[in-house]
């Protein structure tokens, strides 16, 4: 491909030239990490405008999804994730068909299959024929069995980090599915650094129209690899460890131990100041927290990580933050699993509800109370 040189003739520095890229997802949790990733690429793309539209916000507010569908209307990179349910994906579902085949790249991910198939990149695109490359789609489906279920979300996430090294040297649609899956990996590694490197990514690769002159331009690190199973604390540097020595220690050696299930996916996008509400919360009445967070939404890993030291408990209480069931992940729940777990654990365990998708003035005022997804969590 031809690269355009800047001249003194031209009326507008590559990097000064509009790019629109919207994501649309499930929930606001990334909200404030998209603001930053913002501001860090403005300096370096002038033109740069990055929104992110949350469906538990339009679906209840007409304003909200005018402005997501008027966004998603003039996009010219969309990314849309998480939209599995039929009250937050059919408000939008039209205004992503209309603009599908005008806009540079329309990635999603996660979603049902009607989004889904909604996918174009390139070459590649989701509702064709299921070619070679489209079929190592259905290698990251886990298995249906319930025995397997376990299991599934760490030999997934394997699988995911495996594709793109697979399809690294495989020339034509290839790489467009390649790129699909480091797309699906920075946003499941939804840190600051991650979303940035997302964007740059995308616009290096799928800038089309007058933006095309940015393509090979950007640099975009590979994704951030975050720990799948680990422990949270504000006070931290790294705010991440692997270890509960690591942890800042209580100066009352004897005190009662409180563990803490926490989200990954919040604390990657540094959206923690409710965490840190609860952690400080403790502390000041003098307990010890160790806040521990696993991927896939399944809490055994962390419970036997952290809570368990050879075959005994370590902690004094369990307190759930997550909003999930204790074992299982987003779309099942192992009750017999979970009883065995608290069986073994012994100690009281508290299930700290959150108000998810609407605020807490919405659900003073409302004669529901909780909306059905929040109750079906």
């Amino acid at each position: 491909m031809t690269r355009k040189r800047t001249s003194a003739a031209d009326p507008t520095p590559p990097r000064a030239i509009p790019v629109r890229v919207v994501l649309v997802t499930m929930d606001p949790h990334l909200a404030s990490a998209c603001q930053r990733a913002n501001a860090t690429l403005a300096r370096e793309l002038p033109g740069l405008s990055l929104s992110l539209h949350a469906a538990a916000e339009f679906a209840s507010d007409s304003a909200a999804l005018k402005r997501c569908c008027d966004d998603i209307a003039q996009a010219h990179i969309i990314v849309a994730t998480m939209l599995f349910m039929e009250d937050h994906f059919q408000p939008v579902l039209a205004a992503l068909s209309a603009r599908r085949r005008d806009c540079d790249a329309l990635v999603c991910i996660m979603s049902a299959g009607e989004v889904t198939r909604l996918t174009r990149m390139g070459a590649f695109s989701m509702d064709g024929p299921r070619s070679g490359v489209l079929a190592l789609l259905s290698k990251l489906r886990g298995k249906k069995s319930t025995a397997q279920k376990g299991n599934a979300g760490a030999r997934q996430m394997r699988m995911l980090r495996r594709i793109p090294k697979l399809l690294r040297f495989i020339p034509g649609t290839a790489q467009d599915l390649r790129a699909y899956f480091l797309t699906l990996q920075y946003w499941l590694g939804g840190s600051e650094q991650n979303l940035v490197n997302l964007v740059r990514f995308l616009i290096d690769r799928y800038a089309d129209g007058p933006r095309q002159v940015l393509r090979g331009s950007l640099k975009a690190t590979a994704p951030v690899e975050y720990p799948e199973v680990g422990l949270y604390h504000p006070r931290l540097p790294a705010r991440i460890v692997d270890r509960v020595a690591s942890l800042p220690q209580s100066a009352d050696a004897d005190a009662p131990t409180v563990g803490l299930l926490v989200l990954r996916s919040y604390v990657l996008a540094a959206n923690t100041a409710h965490y840190d509400g609860v952690i400080a919360a403790l502390e000041g009445r003098g307990l010890r927290v160790v806040a521990a967070f696993a991927s896939g939404l399944d809490s055994q890993p962390a419970i036997e990580r952290f809570f368990r030291h050879d075959g005994a408990t370590t902690i004094d209480a369990l307190v759930s933050l997550t909003g999930f069931s204790l074992v299982g992940g987003p779309a099942y729940n192992d009750s017999a699993a979970a009883a065995r777990v608290l069986t073994s654990l012994d100690v009281p365990y508290v299930v700290a509800h959150p108000v998810e998708f609407q605020t807490l003035e919405q659900w003073q005022s409302s004669e529901r109370g909780l909306t059905p997804v929040e109750s079906t969590m």
